[in-house]
């Protein structure tokens, strides 16, 4: 496991890393919807992370690589939300200011970036990191997906 860092100055030192990965985890912070980028104050953090995650997702190098998505710091956003809506960041969004809306637009704008639907499946988890519970509940299931295909690709598991 190889956690690469998200600053676009770190990013360079990725692909080596990526040679023959099961899974890629990717990690957002919900709560960054209505923050800028140290390095760029034009930039959305999560319309950065989404074209990140996008040229990730649809990248030919990862064509048979699962994606977990953690939609992280739950616990923050759904504090922010109340406050600060999710159209400063989605102006097009029509929804209510409901975690659980909010939550699952903010799912639906990923998954909808994945452009190999019938190949490609996103496992997306909300995750609250300092939450133990939370995060032993997503592990098993990161892991589940990692046995899982490597059943698959060894013929075991169709």
């Amino acid at each position: 496991m190889f956690d690469v860092g998200g600053q676009r100055s770190e990013r360079k030192k990725w692909i080596h890393c990526f040679e023959g990965v099961t899974a890629i985890i990717f990690c957002v912070a919900m709560s960054g919807y209505d923050l800028v980028l140290a390095e760029d104050e034009e930039m959305n953090r999560m319309i950065e992370s989404m074209k990140l995650f996008d040229s990730i997702c649809n990248s030919k190098w990862f064509v048979d690589t699962s994606i977990i998505l953690f939609l992280n710091k739950k616990d923050l956003f759904e504090e922010k939300i109340a406050r600060s809506p999710l159209t400063i960041c989605f102006p097009e969004y029509k929804g209510g200011n409901s975690f659980e809306e909010c939550a699952g637009y903010i799912q639906m704008k990923f998954e909808n970036l994945n452009k190999r639907k019938d190949q490609k499946q996103i496992y997306t988890h909300f995750t609250c990191a300092t939450d133990t519970s939370n995060i032993q509940f997503v592990f098993d299931a990161v892991t589940d997906v990692i046995i899982k295909n490597n059943l698959s690709s060894c013929g075991l598991l169709s």
